[in-house]
């Protein structure tokens, strides 16, 4: 083995972990593998002999890579992820995510939610590093301060700032799978038979739906707010349950669907469920980004979503 290939193998153990940094960063998944891509690039040149903890030499310099990124979306007037959903992590639900690759078995268990990262998204860049590597990574501020050329004392307020913004923004889910997905087919159950009591009786008053198709929606990504606005589309709901058929799936670790119709991927869905009512909903149904999705065979019609596939509400 040549000191390339040895150097290669030290950069594949922080992979993972650099990718989570990057896309919670980001909320994009192939920004997030150029950003890791750009660190192993900028590791192969300096050859690595004078890092002493290359964990946090790899995570300070995606931490800089995915900075300069965000400041370069803003500067060239780039859509923001709070007019468009962040890509979905989408994996297997229960003992099919065994045959999961290792890498999204890991970034799922450790993901964290889509409103969440929508979220984020409203922070300023600097605001946005300091609190993804302090709060969610454990990065001290000694090290995030030259990240973004503050002091350490600096760097704490940009995390403050950011984590009052954040706290309350998003109910923290319900941490049972199995009630999760219990109220998630409830609310399945009652779009599919138009009902509204029982949609009502599933959504938290101040539920939140987001819809992203893309360019198929003008004015980008519809949003409703409150139990009467998203119960009130009861009847779509219906009308789509009869056209879609859903596989369920993790969706950032929460309960969701991959939707088909016609053998063809329709749409993803992601629901957050707080105490025993859905607070969020978010759809995913932007052909073009759909297609960019390495979905691992989870939206294939002719395996278990057309198997053990049930129908779906959008």
């Amino acid at each position: 083995m040549d000191e390339r290939e040895f150097l290669a193998g030290r950069f594949e153990e922080h992979r993972t972990h650099l990718k989570a940094v990057a896309y919670r960063m980001l909320g994009s998944l192939s920004e997030a593998d150029d950003a890791v891509q750009e660190a192993w690039l900028r590791l192969a040149r300096t050859g690595g002999d004078d890092i002493g903890n290359l964990g946090g030499w790899l995570t300070t310099v995606v931490g800089r890579v995915c900075l300069d990124m965000l400041r370069s979306r803003r500067t060239r007037g780039e859509t923001p992820l709070e007019a468009r959903l962040p890509d979905p992590l989408v994996g297997e639900e229960g003992a099919g995510a065994e045959r999961q690759d290792p890498e999204r078995q890991a970034m799922i268990a450790d993901s964290v939610g889509l409103a969440l990262l929508v979220v984020l998204e409203s922070l300023n860049p600097a605001e946005r590093l300091a609190f993804v590597l302090h709060d969610m990574f454990g990065m001290p501020f000694e090290e995030i301060a030259p990240i973004v050329d503050r002091t350490p004392a600096a760097a704490r307020k940009l995390a403050s700032r950011a984590r009052q913004r954040v706290q309350g923004a998003t109910p923290a889910p319900n941490p049972d799978p199995a009630v999760r997905r219990r109220v998630v087919d409830a609310f399945l159950t009652a779009a599919s038979g138009g009902d509204l009591e029982g949609l009502v009786a599933v959504l938290d008053p101040d539920v939140v739906l987001r819809a992203d198709a893309g360019t198929l929606l003008p004015g980008g990504m519809r949003v409703l707010r409150g139990v009467r606005e998203v119960a009130g589309q009861a009847a779509t709901f219906r009308r789509m349950a009869t056209a879609a058929v859903g596989r369920p799936v993790l969706v950032n670790g929460a309960p969701g669907l991959v939707n088909t119709v016609g053998g063809e991927l329709f749409s993803i869905m992601s629901f957050t469920v707080s105490g025993e009512r859905i607070v969020a909903i978010d759809i995913l149904s932007d052909p073009d980004r759909l297609a960019r999705l390495d979905l691992d065979g989870l939206a294939d019609p002719g395996g278990a979503a057309g198997r053990d596939g049930r129908r779906a509400d959008c």
